[in-house]
């Protein structure tokens, strides 16, 4: 790729939101699939169904991830060894 045709990224500082954003999205993403695909099996209209399952899910996932994720990295940091680079 040339440099006049880069792809431009955003700043570092956005990566604590674009982390738990990305994550909640493809975990409601396939959670919800399955959850509504168990709940109702092949339905004529499950594409409509899973998707206001996932838009429900999503606004609650986001949110809370947010806010638990600073415990989470205290957590995960209490039961790892901290990274010798």
């Amino acid at each position: 790729m040339t440099a006049r045709h880069r792809r431009r990224k955003l700043p570092a500082r956005y990566a604590a939101i674009l982390s738990p954003l990305v994550l909640s999205l493809l975990m409601t993403f396939i959670v919800s699939l399955i959850s509504t695909l168990k709940s109702l099996g092949f339905h004529p209209n499950l594409a409509a169904i899973w998707m206001t399952a996932w838009g429900l899910s999503w606004l609650v996932a986001f949110p809370t991830l947010l806010l638990v994720l600073p415990l989470v990295r205290r957590i995960v940091g209490w039961l790892c060894e901290p990274s010798t680079r």
